[in-house]
């Protein structure tokens, strides 16, 4: 049981620090926060996301790349243009490691005000950092674990950030309903997104790209948005206005 409680505290921490730091925030800008709570949000992710930590730069500029190219050749995660969800996201990585080392050149309209801590981001995203992280996944298995089938999480205890990401960029684009038809494949992937956070309705998302609610009709409540609500409610961030929706 406690071996569980620990997988669901990295499925649900680290997804919500993804969702509500590298891309509410850092690709999307929803809401403005202090350089010191964004310092503190920094460490937050690394410490929920662990051996899979993914960098606030390198995931803002490949998130606005994604929709500035959603479905075409130039976008960094379609099933459109992968053979299969391997080879997307091993493209995806691919991407992502030239952003974050700088090895490509990217356009300043994707690059604009995304928060960077290049310092922190080199511990955070080192071998040394990830190996750390892997030793102490190990370790607690070790001591946890009360039947054999519980061995088979460790693997999403290393790797949560690109299953989550997998779920979203793979399955949102191919399963899963429409509420606004678009010129890309993206579908919403539940009706009440108890698995992703509110990061499932993907397709409203493409529709409203600079709204912090992802969800758009009365059933689909986005988890993320909601305790957004509650950090601006007591001044730990401040949500922009609203643009009113077409």
């Amino acid at each position: 049981m406690i071996v569980i409680i620990f997988i669901l505290v990295l499925w649900y921490g680290g997804l919500f620090f993804q969702s509500f730091f590298l891309h509410r925030y850092a690709a999307h800008q929803v809401f403005t926060m202090s350089k010191t709570m964004e310092k503190i949000t920094f460490i937050l992710t690394w410490f929920f996301q662990g051996s899979s930590y993914l960098s606030a730069y390198g995931y803002g500029i490949m998130h606005r790349m994604h929709h500035a190219y959603t479905d075409t050749e130039k976008d960094p995660h379609s099933p459109s243009y992968d053979a299969n969800m391997f080879a997307m996201m091993w493209k995806t990585k691919t991407i992502y490691q030239d952003i974050n080392e700088q090895r490509i050149a990217i356009d300043e309209r994707f690059t604009k005000n995304v928060p960077q801590w290049k310092v922190f981001d080199s511990f955070a995203g080192s071998r040394f950092s990830r190996l750390l992280w892997m030793t102490f996944y190990v370790l607690f298995f070790v001591f946890f674990v009360t039947s054999w089938w519980q061995w088979l999480l460790l693997p999403v205890a290393f790797l949560m950030a690109p299953i989550h990401g997998v779920i979203i960029n793979w399955f949102g684009h191919i399963y899963g309903y429409v509420n606004f038809k678009m010129k890309n494949t993206s579908k919403n992937l539940f009706r009440f997104d108890f698995l992703m956070m509110g990061e499932g309705y993907h397709n409203n998302h493409h529709k409203y790209a600079s709204s912090p609610n992802f969800g758009v009709k009365w059933h689909e409540i986005d988890m993320t948005y909601l305790i957004i609500k509650l950090l601006n409610a007591v001044g730990f961030i401040k949500l922009k206005p609203v643009k009113v929706k077409d």
